[in-house]
């Protein structure tokens, strides 16, 4: 049983909800929990991710993790050391996970978005934003540097010029600026109205051919930091292995027929 992350999946459409504003030491792990699991999920076309607290996550919760992580800032041991690189490494396997998700997540985000938050957003695929959210990469203002995936996975979201003023600044911006630099994709009004907007992406993304789907993404993922000639002998082999499936032909029977398509994942 989750406290802290809790999952609902619906005509194919998993949502992953926040429910607590902070990310204590054990979020790490149930986030993790799910979507290694929502990976294994053949059922699932898509996943929103969204926060059922004030805001969508004021990041890690420092005192709960002081008290996890406190014992090896004691003394200089090689042990300690080790260890608290073991603990560090582990809260990023969270992220990872919503990373390596083989299915778009996208990210519904409302109020405050800092830091750890941040760093969940910028491991999903799209991000839409409330009028009201705001975006902090504020750990160099407590004297940390930022260790979960924000300096890593925003560079090709927002990149470098943007990401370094927020990263040195650790200044606060708006959903507007947000947009503006590529941060999200749409502002809605509110809450609700970004939660029912995710909801509504990711229902048109589920109504596509889901291993069609998948493959984008996966080839997308393969293409970072590759060249374009790399790219395209990937997607050639992709398609070689899998072009031929019976969503092809329902695509194809469907634009005959002038109906829409009734894809099945086969």
């Amino acid at each position: 049983m989750n406290d802290l992350v809790s999952l609902e999946i619906a005509d194919a459409i998993a949502t992953v909800t926040l429910t607590k504003p902070t990310m204590p030491p054990q979020f790490f792990a149930e986030i993790e929990e799910v979507f290694r699991g929502l990976s294994k999920d053949v059922r699932v076309r898509a996943v929103v991710v969204r926060s059922a607290a004030k805001g969508f996550s004021y990041g890690l919760d420092l005192p709960a993790a002081m008290t996890e992580l406190g014992p090896h800032f004691a003394g200089g041991t090689a042990g300690a050391r080790m260890e608290l690189l073991g603990l560090i490494r582990r809260y990023q396997g969270a992220f990872d996970a919503v990373a390596a998700c083989p299915v778009p997540v996208v990210a519904a985000v409302h109020g405050m978005c800092i830091g750890g938050g941040l760093d969940l957003a910028a491991a999903c695929d799209i991000r839409l934003a409330s009028r009201d959210a705001v975006f902090s990469l504020r750990e160099t203002r407590i004297a940390i540097v930022a260790d979960l995936g924000s300096l890593q996975r925003l560079p090709r979201i927002i990149g470098q010029g943007h990401l370094r003023e927020m990263a040195f600044t650790g200044k606060d911006i708006g959903a507007e600026r947000a947009a503006a630099i590529g941060l999200v994709n749409e502002v809605f009004d509110d809450a609700a109205a970004v939660h029912a907007g995710a909801r509504r992406l990711a229902e048109e993304i589920a109504r596509n051919a889901p291993l069609t789907v998948r493959g984008v993404k996966a080839v997308l993922e393969f293409g970072e930091g590759k060249t374009a000639a790399d790219g395209l002998a990937y997607v050639a082999a992709w398609n070689a292995a899998f072009l031929a499936s019976e969503d092809l032909g329902e695509a194809m029977a469907a634009f005959m027929e002038k109906r829409a398509p009734r894809f099945s994942g086969r």
